[in-house]
């Protein structure tokens, strides 16, 4: 195991949660070979590892099972480890019982906004009736944990306001870039509504930008591009002014809000998962050239050619509250510095 991600697991199991809540139980995680969901699995698995004699049964779904093999294989030939091959948005392949279902199967990067928005929508709204129905028929007493987005609060127009949980800005249904917000706020309305009428226990997390070991190079945002550039010993190419205003989570810190809304959070509330510091896109690229000053790389400034696939985000700004998760004892622990060194890190 790569000697970072390991440190990560350390760390997110040293956490002061009720673990022993998985001991005997099957957590169903869709997308599980994804960057954040791929974090929980790891953190199951080396929980069985850290306590022996107990067991927890990870059930992954994922729609490109040689992608979850390559990203699994420390933990190949484990009984602990079974994964789907399926697409979400069909009904879920699964006869056992499950006690926890995590969804977290989404098109999260900006690329697949304009390449694929259909696809995009569907794995938030048909995925999501999917996953609940299968709560619904399998066992209606297992707890849901929905990943959201940020992206949900839309456009807000005061730049010093913390965003709460309460709050909402402005999204355009009629700009095809909306069909990952305006998709992600209905699956939040159809997990209040499937718990109000057949009691399953939905629970919301509102990640924000999140980073960390095992980005892949052709994840399409502008952080992963940056790293990226830094581990291949490339200068980095800025093609926007880079005044957007953007908060960062180290993918540890992350993973810990993710486990504390799951196991302590309350039923139908949504939580935002962020960083505490609020950074510029260009100087964001600065402080990851300086991080490495040995390489001698640049910020080089290009106009973007014209893209039908590459929509820009509205959202000029984007600092949320997370005081609402930290009033369950959680808090960040990396810094922004800390976080990108550690993930360039991780390649090196």
């Amino acid at each position: 195991m790569n000697q970072i991600i390991q440190e990560d697991l350390d760390f997110i199991l040293s956490n002061n949660l009720p673990w022993e809540s998985f001991f005997g139980k099957t957590v169903l995680i869709s997308g599980a070979n994804g960057l954040l969901p791929s974090y929980l699995v790891e953190t199951l698995l080396y929980l069985n590892q850290k306590n022996l004699g107990t067991s927890v049964k990870v059930i992954g779904i994922v729609r490109n099972i040689e992608k979850a093999k390559v990203r699994f294989k420390s933990y190949e030939n484990r009984s602990d480890l079974v994964l789907i091959n399926q697409d979400i948005c069909e009904p879920i392949q699964y006869d056992k019982p499950v006690d926890y279902i995590i969804h977290a199967a989404s098109q999260a990067s900006p690329k697949y906004y304009g390449l694929d928005p259909v696809g995009t929508l569907n794995a938030n709204i048909i995925g999501t009736k999917n996953l609940l129905e299968f709560a619904r028929k399998n066992n209606p007493m297992s707890e849901f944990l929905l990943f959201s987005s940020g992206e949900v609060y839309g456009v807000t127009h005061d730049s010093n306001h913390m965003i709460k949980e309460s709050d909402y800005g402005y999204i355009d249904p009629t700009n095809v870039r909306s069909c990952y917000a305006e998709s992600k706020r209905m699956a939040e309305t159809m997990c209040i509504c499937w718990s109000h009428q057949y009691g399953i226990s939905v629970k919301i997390v509102r990640p924000f930008h999140t980073y960390g070991p095992m980005m892949l190079p052709d994840d399409g945002r502008v952080f992963a591009d940056f790293v990226f550039d830094i581990v291949n010993n490339r200068n980095i190419v800025m093609k926007s002014d880079g005044s957007t205003k953007r908060v960062f989570c180290y993918i540890s810190d992350a993973t810990i809000g993710f486990f504390t809304v799951l196991l302590k959070g309350k039923i139908r509330e949504a939580y935002n998962v962020a960083g505490n510091a609020e950074v510029s896109i260009l100087e964001l690229a600065n402080l990851l050239i300086d991080l490495f000053p040995e390489k001698n790389l640049k910020l080089i400034r290009e106009i973007r050619t014209d893209n039908n696939h590459y929509l820009v985000s509205p959202i000029q700004y984007h600092f949320p509250d997370t005081s609402k998760l930290k009033q369950l004892d959680w808090n960040t622990r990396y810094t922004l510095n800390d976080g990108f060194k550690r993930t360039i890190e991780s390649y090196l």
